[in-house]
């Protein structure tokens, strides 16, 4: 067995998780090294939505852009289409455009993106292998794990060569999915429901399907039938690639993988569309949040924390505000400005993040499946009819928090967080359709257009930031001593907008590293020492208050 040197932080698991975490690293110059046990390829898309708040991490990259130019069709519509099937009856539509008819919602600068895991995973290791500080290494699997008080022992399987070898790693972080063995290792329980269904994933390609119907061009086809919510067909480009879902139960969904054909069909509701099955994957939906999101050294992230439902598209999205919230705290304890006490801030933080969304997404499931009766739907009758019709209206009501999501991506808030500076106020609605700003201590920063293009989130990600507001705005040196003494990199930006300035409520906004606000006033704090230990984890809330 051989020994490797020193790696400042060793990633586990190279889907979009941990490739977002190797990718924030690398942008923050943090060398690090991922094993995935495979070989990086995509079987059967899981993620099919890039959300808003991921959007502007891309953004802060540099690769939104790349992102934009992924090949799903920019012309086909959004919709949201409930039937029968795609030949059969009509139920109800939610009507949204195509991606290049959106227009990014006033709260960013960015919007959500339609770019399936088939091009998100490869284009993330593209864009995070650029970085020579990155080492990505497939076929290596992690055979086990020791921590100590300095780093973290590694034992890795070459799966190609059968070598073992050991790796020193300052950190490990487990991107390493549902199934997580450094969880398990860890001894770290997942609270919640175990299984709320079995379903399969059928990916299969038909050119034909789009002109074979008549319900229109849509991003999802739900389907009810008299047993109620059974299935859906979701485009995968806008073109010829589908994924379908089919609700099952565990003695049944392995069956339903092996007559895959007879299920696309049934959503098709005819049986002369060509089609190929190119994959079926039995799966388990779950709500599942985990106990604990670390222990020292070893952390968790993405799937290994928290597992939901795909109804809402957030699993992946909350994974990726798992490592920007860690990325940058990683990088202050490696480069020593980290507080004894900042890595246990990612627990406080990221956990009530993780229910609030395994939950929400829960309710979106629950929301499909709370048709009461649909006995009738498919009878070519008056009562036929007029469920057809009562069954529409009221699916269609119950499913706007599925679809309509900003609430969910850009207004979770780190409420209770150890390394920000309460200031008294209270919180604006978490709702999972409507987005409050506010600078309040523990939210997102938010967004503006600024006089030369730019928007405000693009002053954050490196550093802290210390905006100061209006024509004559308070004096910054405090806080830039403060930070200076302590080796915190801290920048001072003055916007002197009265629309940014009424934006952003008061004069003075320290905004981290990961564009949440830490601390806000109207003018510097009385012991600005005390702010800068707390917001770098070396200090309590209370010594800030005092």
């Amino acid at each position: 067995m051989t020994q490797a040197d020193d790696i400042p932080v060793l990633i586990v698991g190279a889907g979009p998780v941990g490739l977002g975490l190797a990718l924030d690293l690398s942008w923050r110059g943090i060398p690090c090294t991922i094993l995935e046990q495979r070989d990086g390829s995509i079987s059967t898309p899981k993620l099919g939505a890039v959300g808003v708040r991921t959007m502007e991490f891309c953004r802060r990259w540099g690769i939104a852009q790349r992102v934009r130019e992924t090949p799903f069709n920019p012309d086909y519509r959004l919709d949201m289409v409930f039937c029968t099937s795609m030949t059969g009856h009509f139920l109800a539509r939610h009507e949204y455009p195509s991606l290049r008819d959106d227009a990014p919602p006033d709260e960013s600068p960015e919007k959500k993106w339609r770019c399936p895991q088939l091009w998100f995973d490869p284009l993330l290791t593209r864009c995070a292998t650029e970085y020579p500080s990155l080492d990505l290494r497939y076929w290596h699997r992690l055979e086990g794990f020791e921590q100590d008080a300095d780093g973290v022992w590694a034992d890795v399987m070459d799966l190609k060569t059968e070598q073992r070898t050991k790796l020193r790693a300052r950190y490990l972080v487990a991107c390493d999915g549902a199934g997580s063995n450094v969880r398990r290792a860890l001894g770290i329980d997942m609270a919640g429901t175990r299984a709320l269904d079995h379903s399969a994933a059928l990916f299969f390609r038909s050119p034909a399907l789009t002109r074979s119907h008549d319900k229109g061009e849509a991003e999802r086809y739900l389907f009810f039938g008299a047993e109620g919510f059974w299935g859906n067909i979701s485009a995968m480009d806008g073109r010829e690639l589908w994924r379908m879902t089919v609700v099952s139960n565990e003695a049944q969904v392995e069956q339903v993988c092996r007559d895959a054909e007879a299920w696309v069909r049934r959503g098709i509701g005819r049986d002369d569309v060509p089609f190929e099955v190119i994959s079926a994957l039995p799966w388990r939906r779950s709500q599942l949040t985990a106990t604990r999101y670390g222990d020292r050294r070893v952390l968790i992230a993405g799937d290994a924390a928290h597992t939901m439902s795909p109804t809402g598209g957030f699993g992946m999205n909350t994974g990726m505000g798992d490592v920007v919230d860690l990325g940058w705290k990683l990088e202050a304890m490696l480069r020593g400005w980290g507080g004894d006490s900042l890595l246990d801030s990612y627990e406080v933080e990221r956990q009530p993040v993780g229910v609030r969304n395994v939950n929400a997404s829960a309710h979106n499931y629950f929301a499909l499946k709370s048709v009461e009766d649909a006995s009738e739907l498919l009878e070519d009758s008056a009562r036929g009819q007029a469920q057809r019709a009562q069954v529409g209206a009221a699916i269609a009501e119950a499913t706007h928090t599925e679809w309509e999501t900003l609430g969910i991506h850009l207004g979770y808030r780190y409420e209770d967080s150890p390394i920000c500076v309460p200031d008294g106020t209270s919180a604006p609605p978490d709702h999972p359709r409507y987005y409050t700003p506010t600078t309040r201590p523990g939210h997102r920063a938010p967004h503006a257009w600024l006089d030369d293009g730019r928007s405000t989130l693009d002053l954050f990600g490196r550093g802290f930031v210390l905006v100061r507001l209006g024509a004559e705005p308070p004096d910054a040196a405090p806080l830039v001593e403060a930070a200076r003494r302590r080796g915190v990199p801290l920048m001072v930006v003055d916007i002197v907008s009265p629309r940014v300035a009424e934006l952003y409520e008061r004069r003075l906004v320290l905004v981290r590293p990961d564009g949440h606000c830490a601390w806000r006033g109207d003018a510097a704090p009385a012991d600005a020492d005390a702010v800068i230990d707390v917001v770098r984890g070396a200090a309590t809330r209370t010594d800030a208050s005092r």
